[in-house]
């Protein structure tokens, strides 16, 4: 079993920064993808970004150039610094894991099995 506790969502102005953690308790972590989520209200679950664990990353297409997203195996974290925000960033953000061990990461939400509570993010002026 996996357990994921995100942190640092909040109220931000357009232009402004955010930096999103997530927190695994699993022994296995350093060998499963990661990826963060996002969904908005009246929309589906959207792929904002992933890691597998040789370190390969990819994003949303609206997302590339403004977040990064980042894993810390010794810790056991995961993060999302998101610049440039915009109201149309503003969504639950949630961190996922998936059960399958040492594969590339994908954006469908179906491949990850694990799931965090999620952070709210609110970019608004």
């Amino acid at each position: 079993e996996v357990q994921l506790v995100e942190s640092g969502g909040g109220s931000v102005q357009p232009g402004g920064s955010l930096r999103l953690s997530c927190a695994a308790s699993t022994s296995t972590y350093n060998s499963r993808s990661m990826g963060w989520f996002r969904q908005a209200p009246g929309k589906e679950r959207e792929g904002v970004a992933c890691i597998d664990p040789y370190g390969n990353t990819n994003y949303a297409d609206s997302v590339k150039g403004r977040f990064t997203i980042s894993r810390n195996n010794a810790k056991k974290t995961l993060g999302l610094q998101m610049n440039s925000l915009d109201p149309g960033d503003t969504a639950m953000y949630s961190c996922g894991a998936t059960s399958v061990t040492y594969t590339r990461c994908s954006l469908a939400h179906q491949s990850f099995n694990y799931w965090g509570q999620g952070t709210q993010v609110t970019v608004s002026s």
